[in-house]
Order: structure tokens, then C-alpha cells, then sequence
């Protein structure tokens, strides 16, 4: 026979009959908690704290690994990187819109062309009593010798090659190293530098954001390709190239071909947040240098 229900309290039976439970939100249910005390006011106060709490997280998670790192080529004193933008091509600070507002022109003849139209190669335009190269290499490398001081570099290794991903080792006269034009003289000649003054020329050629370390024999089959001719084997390094590219062409204002920045869009668009290189040496080398 079944128990009277006169025999139990009514605030139970009430209870029992409408149960407060937690909401989903605050704990999943398959551990929700009974709470049959627990205050409807207490639930709806909690509610907006627990959301806002969700939405906060939800952020932080999104936010992180969102901004590519540029460990490779130099990312020394002399370049900076622009601060992490949001992912997107429309913010002006990102790689991928630099590359949308270079001018797209047709090459121009190779006609007249020489090195030293860009002046002595690895000229000291920064004063500090070291060439060019010196200065680079002792930027990059890991392990450096040197031969008297700290400026000629006789020996150290290049631990990530950029353009092969591999520990590269450099010993004076007998190198594996190059120091690569990012953006290639005979490339800049034939995008607008055939006709500026002889000083901006040998800023160009000495400017440390143009500048990196690499395996020479990569460096031979780049030869003065752009981005639409080559890219680094090493996958990883291609975003950083490309917006490096696209960093030295909008800082001298060359233009790029329909083609090199349709490849360029097409590599940023694989990293939208990639930022921006900048720094480096003036556009306009000291008045003490000149170039044919």
C-alpha cells in the first residue's frame, strides 16, 4: 500500500514538483546540479557574469596564434615588425594590404643595367666601420668569430636557412652563405630605380630590411626572380618573404608586375595577419657615396 502523501511536508512535495536546476550554460548536464534551494534571482545574476566570462575566453582562444612570427632573415635591431593587426587584408598595417596598394606597371627594359650602378657593393652607408655584408652576416648568424673586433666575420652558422629550412655553416672564403637581395637590383632597376638619383640606388642596395642571410645555392636559383618567378622552397618562410618583398618595394616606391602581385595577394592571402616589416637605413644614402 502506498505511503499518504499527508505524511510528507507540502514545501517538499512543491519542490519535488517544480525542481530549480542550474542552466546548461553554467555546468554541461550531464553533471548539472539539483539545487532545489537555490534562488531564481541567484540564477538570472549569474547568467550574464557566466556569458560574459564564455565570450572573454572565446576571444583570448581566438586571438591566439593569430599573429605570425618572423624568426628568420634578420629580424634584428635594424627591422621591426608592424604590431599584431587583426586577420584581414584591410588594415593598412598588414603585408596583405601593403601589397593591394603597390603600383602595377609592365617591366621595363633591362637596358643598361650594371651592378655598380648601385655603387660598391656592401658600402659602410651606416658609418659603423664594417661593410655591408659584415654587417648582415654577424646579424644572422649564430656562433660568430671574428678576425680582430667584431666586425669581420670569419666563421658562425645560419641555424634556419630561410629559403631551405636547413642549419647552414658559414666559414670566410669558402661560404655557403650568400647575403640575398630580397627584392633583386636587376629587378629594382627594371621597376623604377633605372632612373633615381646614384644615393638612393646604394641605399637600396645596402638596406638591411633588403637584406638576408641565405644558402647560396638557393640564392643561385633565385637569381633576380620575383614573386611571380620564385619562392622559397621552405614553405614556412614564404609569408615573411613576400611581405619583406612587398615592405622594401612600398618603402622606394618600385612597382610590381600584374603577375608578381597576383603572387603576392595569393601568398598573403594565406596569412592575412602577416605583418609588415619595417626600419632599416634611410632611403638616401650619405652624401659621401655615389653610384654610375
Amino acid at each position: 500500500m502506498g505511503v499518504p502523501r499527508s505524511r510528507f511536508p507540502k514545501r517538499y512535495s512543491k519542490r519535488r514538483a517544480v525542481p530549480h536546476r542550474l542552466p546548461s550554460l553554467v555546468t554541461p548536464p550531464a553533471i548539472r546540479p539539483y539545487a532545489p534551494g537555490l534562488d531564481d534571482a541567484l540564477i538570472r545574476t549569474a547568467l550574464p557574469v557566466t556569458a560574459a566570462t564564455a565570450t572573454a575566453l572565446a576571444c583570448l582562444l581566438t586571438l591566439t596564434g593569430c599573429a605570425p612570427d618572423d624568426t628568420w632573415g634578420g629580424s634584428g635591431s635594424d627591422v621591426t615588425e608592424s604590431p599584431s593587426v587583426p586577420t584581414g587584408g584591410a588594415n593598412p598595417r598588414t603585408a596583405l594590404a601593403a601589397a593591394d596598394s603597390l603600383d602595377v606597371k609592365g617591366r621595363a627594359p633591362r637596358t643598361g643595367y650594371a651592378r655598380d650602378r648601385f655603387g660598391s657593393a656592401w658600402a659602410d652607408t651606416d658609418g659603423n666601420g664594417c661593410g655591408t655584408r659584415d654587417d648582415i652576416l654577424k646579424r644572422d648568424l649564430r656562433g660568430t668569430a671574428f678576425r680582430g673586433g667584431d666586425c669581420v666575420v670569419l666563421s658562425g652558422t645560419l641555424s634556419k636557412d630561410p629559403y631551405t629550412g636547413r642549419a647552414v655553416r658559414y666559414v670566410r672564403g669558402r661560404s655557403k652563405v650568400d647575403i640575398d637581395h630580397v627584392v633583386a637590383l636587376s629587378d629594382a632597376w627594371q621597376k623604377g630605380a633605372a632612373t633615381w638619383p646614384g644615393r638612393k640606388r646604394v641605399a637600396l642596395a645596402n638596406d638591411p630590411l633588403n637584406l638576408i642571410a641565405v644558402d647560396a645555392s638557393a640564392n643561385r636559383r633565385k637569381s633576380d626572380g620575383d614573386a611571380a618567378t620564385w619562392l622559397p622552397a621552405y614553405k614556412a618562410y614564404r609569408c615573411a618573404y613576400v611581405a619583406r618583398q612587398v615592405a622594401v618595394k612600398k618603402k622606394y616606391g618600385l612597382w610590381v608586375t600584374r603577375g608578381e602581385r597576383d603572387a603576392m595577394v595569393r601568398v598573403l592571402n594565406s596569412c592575412p595577419a602577416q605583418r609588415l616589416p619595417s626600419g632599416g637605413s634611410p632611403t638616401e644614402a650619405p652624401a659621401r657615396f655615389s653610384a654610375k
